[in-house]
């Protein structure tokens, strides 16, 4: 099926081609003759399956330009309000639409001056459309589209009683278009407080992670994770990637060792200023930086063209988190690779989740003497001859990874060696030599100037 079957308008089909698509995704090809139609939907679609498109392209379609907003668009976050705006300006571009972009962490004045100049399309975080509304410079008399998107994020942050202040402000009869990545129940039952008579679109498993995407874990312990990350970084053919961090106060000290190591890397999480997370995201996707080290707020939605890798410096105590966090990966057909770094004795609860939720094992790897074991001979037996206080990693057999959670659970334990069900010793992560002259170059993929120093470096940023 083609775009141009779905009974899209002309000058959206003009922006379509230009942007090189040609067959829809199975989210549009369901979803956009039922918002052509008019009808309330609910959809649930795994990241990077093609939502925003789902419901900005029927929208735009169906519409004509009167300067006045006729769709509203509800975003959780700034960033993503951002990415969803560019899509209807892209795909609207022939269309005469005006798109208004609202957001808290900037002054109101440029964003009032949007709206006084006519916008059809608005998108905006919900703490800033009521604070714009109750300005007296937002009106919804002509508005016709509601469309709630990342909805589970939004109920996650707490934004869902703004989200029902708003809708109860709009016009009664207007088509309403829900959008989760998850359709669980709490999602379906907040659905029914905004939508009438809702076709539900479910495309795809919320627990399932794309077959574009190749997982890999490695076992260690937390002293060695960012000599871990930075073997592997050097091993890999690293394009572009995300390291996810559980803490916001990780960022800023896994950003500073990296640099220092000869690895370019820029941080995102919320406790930056608006410009300087904007500034941060901008120069990650124009390619000037190949390394962002995020909170969860970039694990949504986000949408980085040809992202080569994820990593997951810290696994997610939420399996959900975990298919999001890949998901930024492995998108519109192209294959991506994800590397998560396990290592403290809640890691190994967490990772049980995450293949319970995926349905399937998570393959690991070892690394030995600082490089990453592919299945070489050479490794293997170079693995031998390793001492287990300067191995990098366990073995790849699942009876391993059961051996090292019931090692780990036993405190009185004290062996750094782990046997397989062979008698064998398996070495698990110390990596304990911190000789700069044993360190590998970096690629040119990753590296980037040297973080200069004029004074004292703490030890824990020599790791």
């Amino acid at each position: 099926m083609s775009f141009a079957e779905l009974g899209l308008s002309e000058e959206v089909l003009k922006a379509i081609e230009e942007s090189g698509y040609t067959n829809p995704t199975p989210i549009q090809q369901q979803g956009i003759p039922l918002v052509l139609e008019g009808r309330d939907v609910i959809g649930a679609s795994q990241t990077g399956t093609g939502k925003t498109a789902a419901f900005a392209l029927p929208t735009l379609s169906k519409l004509s330009p009167i300067g006045k907003p006729q769709c509203l668009v509800l975003e959780p976050t700034r960033e993503l309000a951002h990415q969803v705006a560019e899509s209807f300006e892209h795909y609207g571009k022939h269309t005469g639409f005006r798109v208004a972009l609202l957001h808290g962490g900037v002054g109101y004045g440029q964003q009032v001056e949007q709206l006084e100049r006519g916008a059809d399309v608005v998108v905006a975080t919900p703490g800033r459309l009521i604070d714009l509304f109750y300005r007296a410079t937002m009106r919804f008399g002509a508005l016709k589209v509601l469309i709630l998107d990342e909805v589970d994020r939004m109920l996650d942050m707490g934004f869902i009683p703004d989200v029902e202040r708003i809708a109860g402000l709009l016009p009664r009869m207007r088509q309403t278009l829900f959008f989760s990545a998850t359709l669980s129940d709490d999602i379906q039952n907040l659905g029914s407080k905004f939508v009438m008579n809702p076709k539900i679109v479910e495309v795809a498993p919320p627990s399932t992670t794309a077959e574009t995407v190749a997982q890999h874990i490695v076992w260690t312990d937390v002293r060695s994770k960012r000599q871990v990350l930075r073997d592997i970084l050097r091993h890999e053919s690293v394009k572009n990637a995300v390291v996810f961090c559980n803490r916001k106060r990780d960022i800023a000290i896994l950003v500073k060792s990296l640099k220092r190591h000869g690895f370019s890397a820029v941080a995102l999480h919320g406790d930056m200023t608006q410009s300087a997370r904007l500034d941060a995201l901008q120069r990650f996707k124009d390619g000037e930086v190949p390394l962002m080290i995020a909170s969860d707020v970039a694990a949504r939605g986000l949408d980085i063209a040809g992202l080569s890798h994820v990593f997951n410096f810290d696994v997610p105590s939420h399996a959900e988190d975990y298919v999001h966090r890949i998901g930024r990966t492995g998108r519109a057909g192209k294959s991506g690779r994800a590397f998560s770094i396990a290592a403290s004795k809640d890691d190994h609860k967490y990772v049980g989740s995450i293949e319970t939720l995926i349905g399937k094992p998570i393959p690991l790897i070892k690394i030995i003497n600082g490089k990453v074991d592919d299945g070489d001979s050479k490794l293997e037996a170079d693995a031998t001859k390793t001492d287990s206080k300067k191995a990098g990693g366990i073995a790849k057999d699942s009876k391993a990874v059961d051996q090292m959670r019931e090692l780990t659970a036993n405190k009185s334990t004290k062996t750094d060696g782990l046997k397989s069900s062979t008698g064998k010793s398996r070495t698990t992560v110390k990596s304990k030599n911190r000789n700069r002259g044993d360190e590998l170059p970096s690629p040119p993929d990753c590296s980037g100037n040297t973080l200069a120093e004029t004074g004292h470096v703490p030890a824990f940023l020599r790791r």
